[in-house]
């Protein structure tokens, strides 16, 4: 009985002095802990996600119906501005410009016989000017009749009619071949309604048509786009994106290049954000366009919106109580922890944000917050110590 006693009380002094050593590492022995260090040139980036679409896109069709019978151009072809897309049968509408030049040459010929009648009753009206003359001198002498006199008169003014009827045929056909130069202009320009050119340096993302069909006046036959305008179209949560403005620097990550970022920029900001998502609409150009770019393709954009000189920068899990402004956070002052309220700034993607006041000279804050913590215990900073 009296060795069980002993072999008892060892084992309680054991056990006493085992607790008594825990008891003092979590409570009385210094904690060893990390902490944040001030950092340089810190960029603060908001982050979106968006599409890659184009700026200029067009749903180009005719401006007349037809039968489709050329198509020279197919999903994915880079166009040259004024290159034909595609052609409908044409041969009533040439026969109608053909027909519109005859009409500038049967008036030219017109206007060529109204000259001649012109120059006929020229003649006729000077002629009869003259007898006229001659009548009225015979009439005052008295070697002829009165009514001889008057005949020659009324010849003249007849001969001056037509003189001037014949001018007005030319002033008619003149006008004639104005409005067939019109019509043949007209019926030039509704040919060429029958060839589908491309209005600008393009690229074709959809053929609407095929050879054969019958289009309608205005109906789409290809959708093109400007392999120039291609940008991304992001959406940003409103909370971050008061800061963002035009001409900002971006960097672009496309779905389909998960470890490529692409250098870009804010190109525009839409005035309407999205009502339902409270998010804001931004455009950003790429500096260098891929050449195998995708229109509808993911992607993730990071808008570097300012650069902070020098920051002390903690992780949110190292703050408690945090509030839109500020929060509380553990820190080591003269080799003691302490527990401070502390003004938050910007908030990095990566979750730390920026301490911008609260804390006194010399304190160096806890980014990590292992258990036995309390206000006054002896502390000792990992890579140094305490002053």
């Amino acid at each position: 009985m009296g060795r069980n006693r002993l072999i008892l009380i060892a084992a309680v002094l054991i056990a006493a002095a085992a607790v008594g050593t825990f008891v003092w590492k979590q409570t009385l022995s210094p904690i060893r802990v990390d902490v944040a260090h001030m950092e340089s040139n810190v960029p603060v980036q908001v982050f979106g996600l968006g599409t890659v679409e184009a700026r200029v896109s067009s749903k180009v069709g005719f401006k007349v119906s037809g039968l489709l019978v050329d198509l020279r151009a197919d999903v994915g072809d880079r166009i040259a501005r004024g290159s034909v897309l595609a052609s409908i049968d044409s041969r009533e509408q040439t026969a109608q410009v053909a027909r519109a030049k005859a009409g500038i040459a049967l008036a030219q010929a017109n206007l060529q016989r109204a000259l001649a009648s012109v120059d006929k009753a020229n003649a006729n009206y000077a002629n009869s000017k003259s007898i006229n003359a001659r009548r009225q001198k015979l009439v005052a002498s008295k070697f002829t009749s009165v009514e001889t006199a008057q005949s020659a008169q009324a010849a003249q003014d007849a001969a001056l009619g037509d003189l001037n009827l014949a001018k007005s045929d030319v002033l008619v056909a003149q006008a004639n071949i104005v409005d067939a130069k019109a019509q043949s202009q007209q019926q030039s320009a509704t040919l060429d309604f029958y060839t589908l050119a491309a209005p600008y340096d393009a690229r074709v993302t959809a053929r609407l048509k095929e050879l054969g069909s019958v289009v309608g006046s205005g109906e789409p036959v290809f959708t093109l786009i400007d392999p120039n305008s291609i940008w991304v179209l992001a959406y940003i949560d409103e909370s971050r994106a008061g800061h963002i403005n035009v001409g900002e620097p971006a960097q672009i990550v496309l779905r389909s290049r998960p470890h490529e970022r692409l250098d870009g920029r804010v190109a525009r900001i839409e005035p309407e954000s999205d009502r339902v998502n409270e998010e804001r609409r931004i455009e950003i150009a790429f500096d260098t366009i891929p050449a195998d770019a995708n229109l509808g393709e993911q992607a993730e954009v990071y808008v570097t919106t300012q650069h902070l000189p020098q920051a002390l920068l903690v992780p949110e899990a190292a703050i408690l109580g945090l509030g839109k402004t500020g929060g509380k956070v553990w820190t080591v002052e003269d080799g003691r922890l302490q527990q401070r309220t502390v003004a938050l700034g910007n908030r990095l993607l990566d979750g730390r944000f920026e301490v911008t006041g609260g804390l006194p000279a010399h304190a160096d804050v806890l980014v990590k917050l292992p258990s036995g913590l309390r206000v006054g215990r002896a502390a000792t900073i990992n890579g140094g110590h305490a002053p």
